[in-house]
This record gives structure tokens, C-alpha cells and sequence, in this order.
């Protein structure tokens, strides 16, 4: 797929992190590039700096996601491109017991509901409608109409304690991958995911630098936290090469993670 200002695209979660990187990494090849978030202040400043559009966009709301790519469109025309980084997390154990009184509590199922709303429900929404406006778009080379990049976790494959919710919500995404490829295929349209170890991302910007250390140092190599820079490179090239289609790719310094 050619990445230049003939082409649009919707990055989701791109007011900061690794949606962020992605919205910059797009504009600088010279795609028209529209910026889903909740952040409205930040996913402003973004969209003003690389000459996009801010739709303010929760992907939980459907009235909300459709306002968004109708916004979307009217600016820069369908876009060919979608890229879903939008998610949060949440950690607390299945069932446990209380160290000072011995009470017993479960995870939260209202929690745990609004984890997989957010994160895989919100992801299928977005990846559901963008397809439905693809498939308006004239095939290029090949027949392809558009692709689309979904944000998955390590934590889909081995999650750690307290990460129930966080990785059944990512492990959707990781599943769901291949089913969605191959129902767009007849239409020109590819589908992967990225499963990102340890990034440099707001949320652990926020962690002190002892932590930050450590968890540095438990990556094989290179032993540093990932740069939002390098998701967007992996995001760029399964955008770009037309022959990646219904992948689900590590993106992680070798690490595995621990029980905790």
C-alpha cells in the first residue's frame, strides 16, 4: 500500500503513546491522518503539529465512534488505513484473601466487563466500520482496498497475576485476527496485530525509575523499554507490505514474562 497524500488513515489511542508515534510516523510519509481519543487537549496538540484532524472518540459508544469516522471522512475522504491503539488496563486477582482480616473478595466483574468493553469490544467496533467504509474504496495493486492494525499485549500469551481481565482482553484481539483476515480477504483488505512487550508509554512514564530499571533489565535484549518509535516502524510495515496479512507479531526484546 502505497503511504503518501493520496492515502488516509485513523489512528485510535493516537492523543499519546504508541497511537501518537503511529499518527506522527503516517504524517510524515504524507498521509492525511485523523486522531481518535479521549484526550481532547493532547489529541489536539497532536493533530495540529502533524497537519491532521482530532475527532474526540470513545470506542466504547457506537453514536460516538460513528461521529468520529463520519468526521473523519469529511476531511481527508475514506480512509485505507486503520491503526488501533486505543486501550487501558487493570490488574486485580481472580479471588483472594485480605493479609490484615482474612476477608475474601473476587475481581470485580463490573471491572473486568469494562476492560474487555474498552479494549476488545471498542477494537471490533472501530475494525467493524472502518471495513464497512473500505469496502466503498476502488482496489489498487492487487485488489487491495485497505489494512488495518490492531494492538494486542504480550500479556495475551502470558500474562501476569492480576492480569485476567487485561489478557483476555488482548488475547481476543490476538484471536480474532486470522477470522477477520480471512473474512476480508475477498475484499482487499489485510488484518494483523502487534503484541507489544514493555513501552515507554505515558502509563509507565509514570512508574519511579527503580521499576522502570528493572523491568529494563528483565528484556533479553536490547535490556531497555521499548520506544513508541518502534511500534510505529512494525505498524508502518505491515501497512505497507502488501503480502503481511492475518499475523499476530511479538514486539518485545525477547522477554517473557514472569507470574509477577
Amino acid at each position: 500500500m502505497n503511504l503518501d497524500s493520496t492515502t488516509a488513515a485513523v489512528v485510535t489511542g493516537g492523543a499519546s503513546g504508541l497511537g501518537a508515534a503511529t499518527a506522527r510516523a503516517l504524517a510524515a510519509r504524507g498521509v492525511k491522518v485523523a486522531i481518535f481519543d479521549m484526550q481532547t487537549e493532547k489529541g489536539e496538540a497532536i493533530a495540529a503539529e502533524i497537519g491532521g484532524t482530532f475527532c474526540e472518540v470513545n470506542v466504547t459508544s457506537e453514536d460516538s465512534v460513528d461521529a468520529g469516522f463520519a468526521k473523519a471522512r469529511a476531511a481527508h475522504g475514506q480512509e485505507a488505513i486503520l491503526i488501533c491503539c486505543a486501550g487501558t488496563g487493570n490488574a486485580m486477582k481472580t479471588a483472594s484473601r485480605s493479609k490484615e482480616d482474612g476477608s475474601i473478595k473476587h475481581f470485580s466483574l463490573a471491572a473486568f466487563d469494562w476492560l474487555i468493553q474498552i479494549n476488545l469490544v471498542g477494537t471490533f467496533r472501530c475494525v467493524a466500520k472502518s471495513a464497512a467504509g473500505m469496502l466503498t474504496l476502488d482496489p489498487g495493486e492487487d485488489g487491495e482496498r485497505g489494512a488495518i492494525v490492531m494492538t494486542a499485549s504480550v500479556a495475551a500469551e502470558d500474562g501476569q497475576i492480576g492480569q485476567a481481565a487485561y489478557s483476555a482482553s488482548k488475547g481476543g484481539v490476538v484471536g480474532m485476527t486470522l477470522p477477520i483476515a480471512r473474512d476480508l480477504m475477498g475484499e482487499g483488505i489485510r488484518v494483523n496485530t502487534i503484541l507489544p512487550g514493555i513501552f515507554e508509554t505515558p502509563l509507565m512514564q509514570g512508574a519511579p525509575q527503580q521499576v522502570k530499571d528493572n523491568l529494563a533489565a528483565s528484556v533479553p535484549f536490547p535490556k531497555r523499554l521499548g520506544k513508541p518509535e518502534e511500534y510505529a516502524k512494525l505498524a508502518l510495515a505491515m501497512v505497507e507490505n502488501s503480502y503481511f496479512n492475518g499475523e499476530d507479531v511479538r514486539l518485545d526484546g525477547a522477554i517473557r514474562m514472569a507470574p509477577r
